[in-house]
């Protein structure tokens, strides 16, 4: 199968893409697998320490143009690195990482003053910042437009007050990528998006987020209490936030399909390793036909979920809106995941119930796909929107 994989691999990545996957494939393996035991244990990465490695080694600027502090690389390079990345054994701190490169930082980019890249984007991209996006609130997740943080300007700033919840990277990050209310007139042009630095006066971290999974991924309860910023800390125009923010859910939903088809094989290697060795009366574990079909069956939905981002990546390379498919790969890789994680632990037995087991990890951090950053329903809505019904 490896030298099929390989072929396969060719048609869409060349020599300078296969550095850059070896080159993430090391710093995962040397730099980051060996602390997650430890990481998960203790509830938190050391994101400034990680992130300060990676941008060493321009990992965190893939995509982003070399003028502020990228590599400047394709839409390859930039899935080579999402898919090395995705085989960090627990889907924590991909997650973690991903918001620094895919959720906090491309609004950015794409809408942002030279000031606002020359102070938060480029040292970002260096690891020098760790950044956050902060949309949910405890009465509005999913439901952006009805979010109630508001920022009012005064003069040449802006006073937010308001709390937001469920923000990954949200105990270290030193800004936060905040959307707020700037009107109380109805419709999606009453949100803007601010920055705001966290070492603000009436800027707190409430508490660390007790989760059942992803525990190495810091997730944290924020308040703003006459938070005061510069008005030129607003990215783009005010009253657009929203729109910007729906733009950059593209960016930020695009991870989870690699992370769905890499993790899920990742989980089913495991798991054929294990069954290969457990004998149940006398044979093999892995000779059982229900379970070698029940394993076909999700390497054929990885096969058209790998292909569907394929395509996605061409899209995106002609300019062409992926929003559609985006959001159905981003519901199929939650419910892939949910699927194969279940199986496998079935699969292990008892054993895969222990906390101890990696597969057990696999499960625990599997969840969540399906609801953060767009919930499986919501994807539902935007495609049959996008379908006319």
């Amino acid at each position: 199968m490896g030298s099929k994989m390989k072929s396969a691999a060719q048609l869409y990545f060349n020599k300078d893409h296969e550095m850059v996957r070896q080159a993430v494939r090391d710093f995962v393996i040397k730099e980051l697998d060996p602390h997650l035991d430890d990481w998960e244990e203790q509830g938190i990465a050391p994101l400034h320490e990680i992130f300060r490695k990676m941008g060493d080694l321009g990992f965190l600027g893939i995509r982003y143009a070399t003028e502020i502090g990228g590599q400047g690389l394709d839409l390859w390079a930039d899935l080579v690195f999402l898919e090395e990345i995705a085989h960090i054994k627990a889907m924590s701190l991909p997650i973690s990482i991903y918001i620094q490169t895919h959720s906090a930082t491309p609004v950015i980019d794409e809408f942002g003053s030279e000031y606002l890249k020359e102070t938060y984007l480029t040292p970002a991209l260096a690891g020098k910042l760790v950044a956050s996006i902060a949309i949910t609130e405890p009465d509005a997740g999913s439901d952006v437009a009805a979010l109630r943080t508001f920022a009012v300007k005064e003069g040449d700033t802006y006073v937010i007050n308001g709390s937001k919840i469920y923000i990954t990277n949200g105990c270290q990050a030193d800004f936060i990528v905040l959307l707020a209310r700037t009107s109380e007139n109805p419709g999606y042009h009453s949100f803007s998006l601010i920055i705001v630095p966290t070492d603000t006066p009436g800027f707190t971290v409430g508490r660390k987020l007790d989760k059942i999974g992803m525990r190495s991924s810091d997730t944290a309860e924020l308040f703003f209490d006459n938070v005061r910023v510069p008005a030129e800390n607003r990215i783009g125009e005010e009253g657009e936030g929203f729109i910007y923010q729906m733009r950059q859910f593209q960016h930020e939903r695009f991870t989870t399909l690699p992370l769905g088809y890499v993790a899920s094989r990742d989980m089913i290697d495991l798991t054929v390793e294990h069954i290969k060795k457990r004998i149940v009366f006398g044979e093999p574990l892995v000779r059982k036909q229900v379970l070698r079909h029940r394993i076909a069956n999700w390497l054929t939905e990885i096969e058209c979920l790998k292909n569907l981002t394929f395509h996605i990546v061409r899209m995106k390379e002609a300019g062409l809106d992926v929003t559609r498919e985006v959001s159905m790969g981003k519901l199929r890789a939650g419910q892939l995941l949910r699927q194969v994680s279940d199986g496998c632990v079935q699969m292990f037995g008892g054993i895969g119930y222990m906390n101890e087991m990696l597969i057990a990890r696999y499960f625990r951090d599997a969840r969540i796909v399906s609801i953060a950053g767009g919930a499986d329903e919501v994807m539902c809505d935007v495609i049959a929107k996008l379908e006319g019904f």
